[in-house]
């Protein structure tokens, strides 16, 4: 059995220290780092050998935490949020505190509040949001399973979670939204 708070520890070690980790979330693997550190989402780009322009999405533990890294948000999107029924990113619109690299050209940011145990555990410990690209080199398949994630990006990064490696379940990548001023939800890829 894994020991999961060791995998927890390390990655924000890793994380602290500004590198990069290899870990499973609600929905795909994921690659990730401290949202808030331009080096270390640098350090992704270049892992993923990503376009520069390509935003990248940030998980964060609760609903709430939205009201820290956007401004204005819709007035209810804490109860919107907590009520979606998949795993769900929402693209929001003038995002507080994130550097350039983090965020869209017209200052949108994509934040999905993850419902994995895994996700929420290490983000409450690291106390920052943390980086969500799926764990695949650009333009190539993401990877539902561990054992879909290719050797570049397992050697590319500082540290590979060992909790879920041996999951089979196949994960679909989340759906991607935008919540509209009267509170309804446009639906960008499902």
């Amino acid at each position: 059995m894994v020991d999961l708070e060791n995998d927890i520890k390390n990655c924000v070690r890793v994380l602290e220290n500004g590198g990069t980790i290899l870990y499973p979330t609600d929905t795909v693997w994921g690659i990730g780092c401290d949202a808030l550190n331009a080096n270390a989402v640098e350090k992704i780009f270049d892992i993923k050998q990503r376009p520069k322009e390509k935003s990248m999405i940030v998980l964060l533990a609760d609903a709430r935490d939205i009201l820290q890294y956007v401004a204005a948000p819709h007035p209810d999107i804490i109860d919107i949020v907590e009520h979606f029924e998949v795993p769900t990113t929402v693209i929001y619109d003038n995002a507080l505190g994130f550097p350039e690299n983090v965020t869209h050209e017209n200052g949108s940011l994509a934040i999905r509040v993850t419902s994995d145990p895994f996700c929420k555990a290490l983000i409450k410990r690291f106390r920052r949001p943390i980086v969500s690209t799926s764990a695949n080199m650009s333009g190539q398949t993401t990877p539902a399973t561990f054992n879909m994630v290719g050797t570049s990006i397992i050697e590319g990064v500082d540290y590979v979670v060992k909790y879920r490696q041996d999951d089979a379940i196949v994960r679909s990548a989340s759906r991607l939204v935008r919540v509209n001023d009267d509170g309804g939800i446009e639906v960008i890829r499902f």
